[in-house]
């Protein structure tokens, strides 16, 4: 089981997970983070860290965002790793309490 990245993390790109995970499994899109699920070991340490609560483990994902198991598994092959704490995007506060934001996905 990894944990997994989901719609809320879309157009925010919040990157405070990606100074606490231990192995570097965080991937960098435009405007969205990914978890490479073969480099996470489930320490669950980046949930907390994000502010819209965008990280959950795969068990307790919420029904509406299981395609993001294998969207982040796809991404990540495709992004290049990120591990140091980054500004979010400049417009982050407008829409991390949007829902419905898979359309605005940038691969």
């Amino acid at each position: 089981m990894a944990y997994v990245v989901t719609e809320a993390c879309i157009k925010c790109k919040y990157t405070d997970c990606v100074e606490v995970c231990p192995v570097d499994c965080f991937r960098e899109g435009p405007n969205f983070l990914a978890i490479d699920p073969d480099e996470c070991i489930d320490c669950s340490l980046c949930v907390a860290e994000c502010p819209v609560g965008a990280i959950y483990a795969e068990d307790d994902l919420p029904k509406d965002q299981m395609a993001f198991i294998q969207l982040n598994a796809e991404l990540a092959k495709n992004w290049p790793s990120i591990v140091n704490r980054i500004d979010p995007l400049p417009d982050h506060a407008d829409w991390a309490e949007v829902k419905d934001k898979l359309q605005y996905l940038e691969r």
